[in-house]
């Protein structure tokens, strides 16, 4: 059994649709949820689910001994689902090639420091893209430069406001990351 810690910091609605996907899957599980937010809603999702979570703070992310929660949970990937902190670097060299993340656009465009949710589809709109997407990739030392490892895009209208754009976004998201997860595991897995 592959297990996999989801970390988010806000409304959790990929980080559900995550859990529910492996809820019955025989090789993956999601087994923890944790949150640098402690009034997440995914808290509340995760709690709806049955999945133990765990909430810490900006500076707990960046002291190893936190990876002491994840090893009693024996974790073997790390999902990220709307989490807005940096990685630090002892967590990517522990969990090399383990950390997904997910970007609503298509990498490299619109990626970097401060380009998550809203600011991202705001400046889709202002640039008057024709397409747009989702991108899912490993996590490096730098912000949504990691391996690309799946990428999937949306036709856009002239008359497409932000709102509308990020519909467009969710819905790819949900349709797409859970398996994207599911293959990558069964591929890079040594056990597979």
């Amino acid at each position: 059994m592959k297990n996999l810690l989801i970390l988010a910091s806000g409304n959790g609605s990929n980080a559900e649709n995550i859990a529910t996907y492996f809820a019955n899957h025989h090789e993956i599980k999601v087994t923890l949820i944790g949150s640098n937010k402690p009034d997440a809603f995914v808290l509340q999702r995760a709690k709806k689910l049955g999945i133990p979570t765990f909430t810490f703070t900006k500076q707990e992310l960046t002291d190893p001994l936190l990876s002491s929660i994840w090893r009693s949970h024996h974790i073997d990937y790390i999902i990220l689902a709307g989490f807005l902190l940096k990685i630090p670097s002892w967590l990517i060299k522990k969990y090399s090639k383990k950390i997904i993340n997910i970007h609503p656009a298509l990498l490299p465009l619109y990626g970097g420091k401060g380009m998550y949710g809203m600011n991202v589809h705001n400046a889709v709109y202002e640039n008057k893209e024709e397409h747009t997407g989702i991108t899912i990739h490993l996590v490096n030392e730098q912000y949504d430069e990691g391996q690309i490892i799946f990428q999937a895009s949306v036709a856009l209208s002239s008359t497409d406001l932000p709102e509308n754009i990020a519909e467009k976004i969710h819905s790819l998201e949900y349709n797409y990351f859970p398996s994207v997860i599911e293959d990558y595991i069964n591929t890079h897995s040594p056990d597979s």
